[in-house]
């Protein structure tokens, strides 16, 4: 795991190529390499900041070049030992044993035709001295990001924006639309980039630079055809023995020289991969979080501790517990820096807090429970939107009747939240809507109305782009089964766009490799060969992972209320961060740019202190918004606030 850069036919090259690779030091503190060679008119040069995890020898630096291909390779491959061992029988000799070496004689031997052959996550760079021709590629998943921008003929990339927003002086635009996209999702959708003229190469997708200034494109895996291929595997009956398959998975991630511990909240997720990892590596340690108990009492937040020790105890784990009483005002900043682009999710500080406290113990390597849920269906917005279904078959009186009720109960109290007001009054906000827009509505911070009643009117017509993309996206596949269609949305948008890419942001901000092992090609393949009514069964989520897991785990754990990895944003919004909002509402960038609308937000904050509607999740998003925005429109580029 490292972070990557270059430029190519860029001005400068050299010097640009070695702030890029400046910038992303925290994801590579055990070493550092540049590479140059001439190109046509121009150059290419290609930087690397390694965290050795595989081969800690120098025979893993990087770039490395071989033989007339150089190599920049961030990720990680979990089948290189058999793609060594088909290379070496064709008579390839190695020098090492990184993966690295294995991509790059890969690479050799089939070019592209390689990468379907790729098991694992990845983004890289790959020059050949011969043509004078630069790939870049991504994975099949998105789960390793590679952001890059085009002037003219040239092209700079790297594995974080900010480093891109540096090495251009700062003097990248905001791009509002993305903004916009922001506040509805709480998160930039991976097709969009917070600033012009910068994107993120598509999953499972290459590019390809020439010295005469062409630039091809093309695609080696695609989600959609992933899916339709299994609804076909799973209308002959056939169905994937999926123990086995996450089992393999699972141990596969495990391939480390370094040590690997995991994730464990008390979920389902994390302890079926940790059940499965402590078979293999008997006493590995976990890391799981509290809060302070006056904030998970006012949030009504279940008791995961209590969860997590069982399996912890039943399996040999040595648990590591963090309790999370973070001054948020300085994290809030220091988040907003390494998320590089406004992300909502209060879930990126427990993630840098939980990898910062594994790191300190001399851990390099975590495993997470990250994509089950996408793929099996397992957050409450999967059952709800099927429940809507039945709902709309209510007489329409009744319907308005109960709308009514609910919406004159209050969210919270003095002393706590009411958390099942609070999910009447999110169910009853999209039940009566068709499918595609319901879906949208149930996971999204804002009805369309009320998005453009926030923002400046002008940006009207990049709400409809944005909700049109959605819709796009969500119609875009050829299945008939409504719960493996919401599961593709999932894995198309709400997956890279959101938790892979803070998972990257945060582990990395932290030195830390992150490993999510129910995000693996197999898993999915495996994921979309399962009918939806074989995820969703009667009123149980992941019904077909539960099955699974009690291979394993006990029942308790299997089928226990579902956790949530998040914080307790209401507590925090009504104490540590009241002034924060107050100063962002009256004399936010935001407000005095003209972009949000003050009395939108008055209002907001108004209704969620008197109890009336949660709006804590908008208005955190609204911070995260307002920092990112302070920096992006600075001039610098880049934030101060990168330590606390």
């Amino acid at each position: 795991m490292c972070g990557i850069a270059g430029t190519y036919r860029w001005p400068d090259g050299k010097i640009v190529t070695d702030r890029l690779t400046d910038t992303l030091a925290h994801r590579g503190p055990d070493g550092s390499g540049r590479y140059s060679h001439p190109v046509g008119d121009g150059e290419v040069h290609l930087g690397h900041r390694r965290l050795s995890i595989i081969d800690l020898s120098e025979t893993g630096a990087q770039p490395m070049a071989k033989d007339g291909l150089v190599l920049t390779y961030n990720g990680e491959l979990y089948n290189a030992p058999e793609l060594r061992a088909e290379l070496a029988a064709a008579g390839v000799g190695f020098r090492g044993t990184s993966d690295t070496e294995v991509l790059l004689e890969a690479w050799r031997r089939w070019g592209t035709d390689c990468l379907p052959r790729l098991r694992g996550m990845f983004a890289f760079g790959v020059f050949d001295e011969r043509t004078g021709e630069l790939v870049l590629v991504r994975d099949q998943l998105g789960i390793k990001p590679l952001f890059l921008l085009q002037r003219g003929g040239g092209l700079v990339f790297a594995s974080e924006l900010k480093a891109l927003a540096g090495a251009t002086g700062g003097k990248l635009e905001v791009d509002h639309a993305a903004l916009v996209a922001s506040l509805l999702y709480y998160w930039v959708p991976d097709s969009r980039c917070a600033f012009r003229e910068a994107e993120k190469l598509p999953p499972g997708s290459w590019l390809r630079c020439s010295p005469d200034g062409r630039v091809e494109r093309g695609r080696f895996w695609n989600l959609k055809d992933v899916a339709a291929e299994g609804q076909e595997r799973a209308r002959s009956g056939e169905l994937p023995d999926l123990a086995a398959i996450i089992e393999e998975s699972t141990r596969q991630h495990l391939l480390s020289d370094v040590p690997v511990a995991t994730f464990l909240s008390g979920g389902l997720d994390s302890s079926y991969l940790t059940a499965l990892a402590a078979r293999d590596h008997p006493g590995i340690s976990a890391y799981t979080i509290g809060f302070r108990a006056e904030d998970a009492k006012f949030e009504a937040m279940p008791d995961d501790l209590r969860y997590a020790r069982q399996v912890a105890e039943r399996f040999g784990v040595d648990l590591h517990e963090i309790e999370i009483a973070p001054n948020v005002l300085d994290l809030l900043p220091q988040m907003t820096y390494h998320l590089d682009e406004p992300i909502g999710d209060p879930a990126a500080i427990n993630t840098y807090l939980i990898c910062q406290a594994a790191r300190e113990a001399g851990v390099k390597v975590m495993l997470s429970g990250m994509g089950a849920d996408e793929l099996f269906a397992g957050y409450r917005k999967h059952l709800a939107n099927l429940l809507a279904l039945r709902y709309q078959r209510v007489p329409r009186p009744l319907r308005r009747g109960l709308s009514a009720a609910v919406d004159r109960l209050p969210v919270a109290t003095s002393r706590r939240g009411l958390r099942s007001v609070r999910f009447a009054k999110r169910f009853l906000s999209f039940a009566d809507l068709p499918e595609e827009t319901a879906f949208r509505r149930s996971y999204t911070m804002y009805d369309q109305d009320d998005l453009l009643a926030l923002i400046d009117p002008d940006l009207a017509g990049t709400v409809d782009d944005v909700v049109t993309e959605h819709a796009d996206i969500y119609e875009d596949n050829e299945l008939d089964d409504f719960v493996n269609r919401m599961c593709l949305a999932d894995a198309r948008m709400f997956l890279p766009g959101l938790n892979l890419a803070y998972t990257d942001r945060s582990s990395m901000a932290a030195s830390t490799e992150v490993r999510v092992p129910y995000v693996d090609v197999e898993v999915v393949k495996a994921a979309f060969a399962v009918p939806g009514d074989r995820k969703i069964a009667g009123r149980q989520g992941k019904a077909v992972l539960k099955e699974a897991a009690t291979s394993i785990l006990p029942r308790e754990i299997v089928y226990r209320p579902k956790g949530l990895f998040s914080a307790p944003l209401r507590a925090w919004m009504s104490r540590d961060l009241a002034p924060l909002v107050r100063e962002v509402v009256n004399d936010g960038e935001l407000v005095r740019s003209g972009f949000l609308r003050r009395d939108a937000l008055a209002r907001m904050v108004a209704e969620d202190a008197a109890g009336q509607q949660d709006f804590s999740k908008h208005l955190w998003h609204v911070l995260t918004l307002e920092y990112w925005y302070r920096d992006a429109t600075s001039g610098s580029g880049q934030s101060t606030r990168q330590t606390a």
